[in-house]
Formats: C-alpha cells, structure tokens, sequence
C-alpha cells in the first residue's frame, strides 16, 4: 500500500459512498473510466479486490470494508491539516466547502459570488444535492457548512435559520382555479398533483403544509427533478406545491401562477447548518457570519417573491 496516492482513496472513498462509478465520477468532475483507473490501481496495491458486482449493483468486499474506514481516516487527517494551515491563511486565502439542498440552487450561486467578492482569494467548493446526501456529507465530513431547510434534530449539529423560506401552490395560468380566491383544501386535494419524490426536503415540507390532508391529495405523478415538475405544471398535467424559490422566473414570466390556496403560503426557514464539533476554518465562519447577516435580503433581492397576507408558519416535523 506505500505507493497509494490521496488521490486514489477519495475516488474510492466516494465510489464506495454513492456505491456507483457513474456517481461518483459525477461528484468528482471526472469521467467513468478514470475513476474505474483509480480505483482499480488502488487494488493493484491492496493485492484484493475492493467491490464486487452482484446483478447490476456494486458491494464492497471485506476488504473493501476495512479499506473504506481507512480511507477516511486518511482524507480526515488530510482535511485536518488543510483546516489548520488555512488558520494561517485566514479568509481571503481559505477553501469554502459548502453544499445546498436543489430548491437553493435557483439564487445560492449568487450568494457565493457575492461572498467571493469581498473576499479575494477564497476557493469556492459548492454542491447541490437532496437532503439525505447532505445528511451524508455533513456525518462524513466531506462539508463545512450544508444549507438546507430541515436540519437534522440532533446534539451533533448546530442550526442556525438565515432566511424565511416560502412554499407555494402554483398551476398553469389556464387552470380553473387561477382565479379563484380562498381556494378551500378540502378542494385542491382533488385536483392531480405533480410531487417531488418522498423523503425529500419539499415532500416533507408538504407533509407539513396538508398535514391530515395530506392522504388525501391526489398524486397524479412523482418526479425527482423540480424543473421537469414545473415543466408538467406549465403542460397542465396537474399542480404542484413548490418552493417559491424555485418558480420566480415562471411567475414572473407567466407560464406559472400561484393559486390562493387558504392557508398558504407555508413559511419556513433557510439554515445553516455545521456539525457542533467541527472547528470551522476562517473562510467558513466567515461565509456563516455572512448568511445570518445578509443571506435574507441578497435571496429577495435574487428573487424578489412577495409575500401574501397571513402566511402560515409550520413547526418543523421531528
């Protein structure tokens, strides 16, 4: 194992996490058979084999196993080294690890770029991925800082909220009820709903928003991407309940349109969320002390939704 490269232990850390080459390669920003290279040169080393395919899924073998805890251990120290001589850098000269749930990837480059801004120097490391891959990266160590709507209800993290979060119900403009005001629940539940797929941030956030209606929404259809459920909505194969942020162009171009749903909008909170005993480096503190400081108007100002009157504020779901 003495000539195994950092390099090698990350493509295999990450193969072994997502348990997919193609997913990995995705995170890495490398193609398909570079990674198969890495990791296959990593088990030239080992003198074993690390995965093993059974159907079309890849498990690790024991060995596998045992290298992956000492693969993290490795990269932990690394990153440890890294944080240490980044005290010495201070902001300007740090690496921002930070990671968001999808809905924040409509106006959270902004927020980098505006961050990057006044502060020259900082390398930017950002990525978008649904809650439980954030859950993931946050236990793993692999991001500094994860921004997201329902933090973990847990000792190990800290959660701070840094801006209020609309959810709405929006519809074709030739929907029926476009309209209409004070549109009852007890109505919309008939009418087919495009979601997002269960365990997600914006189904769990509808969970709260109907809540004993909830099993009475007629879902017409599930689907992993928000654009390709706006595209649905637009079609007129249904409504959707959606982050707001997510849907400011289609409002404000007029392919979408809020319905006046009693009770909505359903107002959350954006947070930023690190673990209790993570020291963060300067550049992440720094980027932290921005969010709570200005994060709430540079995303009206990206987005500019207007608030109806008399939202409802749901209590986050334990």
């Amino acid at each position: 194992m003495r000539h195994a490269t950092l390099r090698q232990l990350k493509v295999f850390e990450a193969v072994a996490r997502h348990r997919s080459f193609s997913r990995a390669a995705e995170e890495l920003h490398l193609t398909q058979p570079a990674v198969s290279t890495q990791v296959r040169k990593l088990e030239d080393h080992a003198g074993l084999p690390l995965f093993e395919q059974l159907g079309k899924k890849i498990h690790l073998t024991p060995a596998g196993t045992q290298m992956l805890q000492s693969s993290r251990e490795i990269i932990q120290k690394f990153q440890e080294a890294e944080e240490a001589m980044a005290q010495y850098k201070g902001v300007s000269g740090g690496r921002l690890n930070v990671s968001v749930i999808s809905a924040g990837d409509y106006f959270f480059p902004r927020l980098l770029v505006e961050f990057a801004q006044c502060h020259a120097g900082v390398t930017l490391n950002f990525g978008v991925c649904n809650r439980e891959e954030l859950l993931t990266q946050l236990k793993d160590n692999v991001t500094d800082l994860a921004v997201m709507v329902r933090p973990p209800e847990d000792a190990d993290t800290v959660a701070e909220p840094f801006a209020p979060h609309p959810y709405v119900i929006v519809a074709a403009p030739t929907h029926p009820l476009a309209k209409t005001p004070r549109i009852a629940m007890s109505r919309i539940v008939r009418d087919p709903f495009v979601v997002r797929e269960k365990g997600s941030d914006t189904w769990n956030s509808m969970m709260d928003g109907f809540g004993t209606q909830l099993a009475n929404v007629n879902i017409a259809m599930e689907i992993r991407s928000t654009e390709t459920i706006k595209q649905a909505v637009m079609a007129g194969m249904g409504v959707s309940f959606l982050s707001a942020h997510t849907v400011g162009r289609e409002l404000q171009s007029g392919s979408l349109v809020v319905l006046d749903v009693q009770g909505f909008p359903l107002m959350l909170n954006w947070y930023v969320v690190h673990r209790r005993a993570k020291r963060l480096p300067p550049v992440a503190q720094a980027f932290k002390d921005f969010l709570l400081q200005d994060g709430a108007t540079l995303i009206d100002r990206a987005l500019g939704f207007t608030k109806k009157p008399a939202p409802r504020t749901a209590t986050r779901s334990k």
